[in-house]
């Protein structure tokens, strides 16, 4: 059977850079000849584009942004776990926003609530996924015992994250992020000296992920983007089997019941402390998780349907 051959672009945000590469994982796992253009590192992007591909994918609007701008008469797939409607995909996004009414353009929307809100004829919903042999529990023993790995640019999420470590100073507590956000969020600190001590620097790769995911106990979410959806940090603690206690989404419903939610700060820090000492119920809750998430959330089952929905 001819492979089909895809022109993946590989965006400049991490958490793009991230899922995108999950994408372009299941696009392989399914047998494509899959050329990534890197908006970070190539500068060619002519040289690439004379190549010949038969769709164009991308990460919220950077792959059909190239399409328009160089006028390709190729499919595009894209994918998006930012409101399209909003300048977090992208700051032109109302120039580009009407191309994805077009017939040969399809987009996959992470989000079930503002999936519902757009009426265009190639709209998919389609929460995250990751490539299940990349996350995968490795079996080390943590050295931490919390992680956050997100940006600290609210007050809200800042004052949340400095009032955890002061509530639990006996537990080792994991932060990633780039170095601008980690001087941004020390500067705005009323403690800096907790942000320093649980700054572990930034990853941008998901080998380094899914190993700085193995070496914690357990992840929290602060939510950000959409209404209804989970992110893509969800995904990626089930798939190492390691606890994710989120805030409360509606697509916690995904995981049938067994993912903890906490529904205020002092809930969280009981549900930490809970499932740390209870072994059996933390065991019980990750292998229920990563069940739920490798049957329905897996790179290469996702992007088959992507393109299956692609070729009609």
């Amino acid at each position: 059977m001819r492979k089909r051959k895809i022109l993946a672009i590989l965006p400049e945000s991490i958490g793009g850079r991230l899922t995108m590469s999950s994408i372009i994982d299941g696009f392989r796992q399914n047998d494509c000849n899959v050329i990534v253009y890197d908006e970070l590192f190539d500068k060619n992007l002519k040289q690439t584009l004379r190549r010949k591909f038969e769709y164009i994918a991308g990460y919220d609007y950077s792959g059909l942004k190239i399409k328009v701008d160089n006028n390709l008469d190729v499919p595009s797939i894209n994918y998006f776990s930012d409101d399209l409607r909003s300048k977090t995909s992208g700051p032109e996004w109302e120039k580009y926003l009407p191309f994805l009414e077009a017939d040969d353009n399809y987009t996959f929307y992470w989000d079930k609530i503002l999936t519902g809100y757009e009426n265009f004829k190639n709209i998919n919903y389609l929460p995250h996924f990751v490539n299940f042999d990349v996350y995968q529990d490795f079996g080390i023993e943590p050295e931490f015992d919390i992680m956050f790995a997100g940006r600290l640019d609210t007050d809200y999420r800042l004052s949340f994250f400095e009032e955890l470590i002061t509530k639990l100073p006996q537990l080792n507590i994991a932060w990633y992020a780039i170095d601008r956000h980690y001087r941004d969020a020390r500067e705005r600190a009323q403690y800096p000296e907790l942000i320093d001590l649980c700054y572990r620097g930034f990853i941008d790769n998901e080998q380094d992920m899914a190993k700085a995911i193995n070496n914690s106990k357990i992840l929290f979410n602060i939510n950000a983007q959409g209404i209804s959806s989970l992110n893509y940090r969800t995904f990626q603690a089930a798939a190492c089997k390691r606890l994710m206690i989120s805030d409360y989404r509606e697509e916690l419903a995904l995981f049938e019941g067994h993912m903890p939610f906490y529904e205020d700060f002092s809930d969280l820090i009981f549900k930490i402390e809970s499932y740390l000492e209870d072994k059996q119920a933390y065991q019980r809750v990750t292998e229920e998780c990563w069940q739920i998430a490798h049957q329905s959330h897996d790179s290469k089952k996702c992007t088959r349907y992507m393109l299956k929905t692609v070729r009609g």
